[in-house]
């Protein structure tokens, strides 16, 4: 499976709301530390998309919560 670089985005939003950094080091909540990595490298890289199976797993973990968070959302209309 193949995440997008904008929903990889929107993964990282999900979790900076839900746990934002803390601290004076404004330490990043180990989901958002996780997805960073990934992100990072397809900017650097110019990666459009990114194969989630590939990823370490704590990025997986992260990714899987917010797609069911994103998919048990209600439908705006």
């Amino acid at each position: 499976m193949e995440i997008t670089l904008t929903e990889l985005e929107e993964a990282i939003n999900f979790w900076r709301a839900r746990k934002p950094s803390t601290g004076e080091e404004h330490a990043l909540s180990p989901e958002v530390a996780a997805l960073a990595i990934p992100y990072a490298e397809m900017i650097m890289n110019r990666r459009r998309t990114v194969d989630v199976t590939g990823l370490p797993e704590p990025a997986r973990a992260a990714i899987d919560e917010w797609q069911r968070a994103r998919q048990a959302a209600p439908v705006k209309s």
